[in-house]
């Protein structure tokens, strides 16, 4: 049983990697760690401090790529195109 709840959980799982101008310095990206791990969904955000990528795990049941972005845009900080 336990088993074939950890595939579904899997199958849920979707990744967004993202660019974030402001995430290369302490303030910025200490803020962008909390906006993300209070989101419903958010499995996991780590932050490249070299160049602002953010690698995201989240559920795609519980939030959209697009909402993510949007709430980091909320918060004031940039996205790279």
């Amino acid at each position: 049983m336990e088993n074939t709840n950890k595939q579904r959980r899997k199958m849920l799982v979707a990744n967004l990697t993202i660019y974030v101008k402001d995430a290369v310095n302490e303030r910025p990206i200490q803020s962008l760690e909390s906006i993300l791990s209070q989101m419903d969904g958010i499995e996991r955000a780590l932050v490249d401090t070299e160049d602002g990528e953010v690698k995201i795990e989240y559920n795609e049941t519980q939030v959209s790529p697009e909402k993510i972005k949007e709430t980091v845009l909320q918060h004031g900080l940039n996205l790279e195109d």
